[in-house]
């Protein structure tokens, strides 16, 4: 069944919208504590900026094998620039929205160690929107989405609360959802904002928060799914449990529990949640039903925890490690 899935991962159409970030890491080395204040000196080494947030997702899908396009918002800055440059060295297409008053969502992480050691993250500094976005710069995002709706096989909502995911947007992605389209969700703050689309993907404390109900076992989870479950109406409910793998419910089914793929040692999570978005939405749309699409999505978000940072599998490593 994985290796007939993957196979067909090149021919779906996947239109991720979301936030799109700039994760920018900044390097260096910490050399002493300032005489100013008790905190480190840090003399810097070099700079990079990957794909994050729903950038991310839809850099997943593209290594995946999936063909992609991005929808969000990015700004005339530097940091929007670096991110249309990897967009364009990926293979990922992309509807941004630009315009007054709009900024590029980043994330700058300072990583510093000694000289004999490796970089660790020391601070993170956000910029971007503080609020919404302009009434302009939505309208335009609704009809972008609404032209790029009609193209795609399934659509992937990567919700990071920087404003994509605004009324404009989500009463065209519901109507798509309503209309038999296949939407997948997953929003870090806003998950009641989603009720009645195909898929959502909460993890256990999002879970825990939406419903207001412990998700510490699996007996209490199993109780938290069927809650969330019923009261989104969703056809599919998809819990990232971490360490302990995933939990997908559906009506009239029982639920499927996943243990966790993969050594017990995490490297980094940043981004994992992305990456098991990007694969199941991708087996969805190559006719994998959801406890398959999920087993292979786990294995997905497996690999990605053993990178460091911002990070994306490609199909070839999902392939070798489904031993297919």
């Amino acid at each position: 069944m994985s290796a007939s899935v993957l196979s067909k991962f090149s021919r779906v159409r996947v239109l991720v919208v979301g936030d799109l970030v700039a994760d920018h890491y900044l390097y260096g080395q910490t050399e002493r504590v300032s005489r100013e204040a008790p905190v480190l000196v840090v003399r810097h080494e070099r700079d990079e900026v990957k794909l994050g947030g729903a950038a991310n997702c839809a850099a997943n899908v593209r290594s995946l094998g999936g063909r992609v396009t991005a929808l969000g918002v990015l700004g005339d800055d530097a940091m929007g620039r670096a991110l249309r440059k990897s967009f364009g060295a990926a293979g990922i297409e992309v509807a941004a929205v630009g315009g007054r008053g709009v900024h590029t969502e980043t994330k700058t992480r300072v990583l510093a160690g000694g000289v004999n050691t490796s970089r660790q993250q020391m601070l993170r500094i956000d910029r971007g929107v503080t609020g919404s976005l302009p009434p302009a710069v939505r309208r335009a995002l609704a009809g972008r989405l609404a032209r790029e709706l009609a193209k795609t096989d399934v659509a992937v909502v990567s919700d990071y609360g920087a404003g994509v995911l605004c009324p404009e947007t989500l009463a065209a992605l519901r109507r798509h959802a309503i209309s038999g389209g296949t939407v997948c969700v997953d929003s870090r703050f806003g998950l009641a904002n989603f009720e009645g689309f195909t898929v959502c993907k909460p993890n256990a404390p999002e879970l825990a928060a939406y419903t207001g109900l412990p998700v510490s076992t699996d007996a209490e989870l199993l109780v938290a799914g069927r809650v969330a479950l019923d009261r989104l109406a969703c056809k599919v409910l998809l819990v990232t449990l971490g360490r302990r793998g995933l939990a997908v419910f559906e009506p009239r089914r029982a639920p499927t529990l996943v243990p966790a793929w993969g050594p017990d040692e995490v490297v980094d999570v940043t981004g994992a949640g992305d990456t098991v978005n990007a694969a199941f939405a991708l087996a969805l749309g190559a006719g994998a039903r959801p406890d398959d699409a999920a087993r292979l999505a786990n294995v997905a978000g497996g690999l990605v925890v053993q990178k460091q940072g911002t990070a994306t599998v490609s199909s070839a490593e999902l392939r070798r490690a489904l031993g297919s």
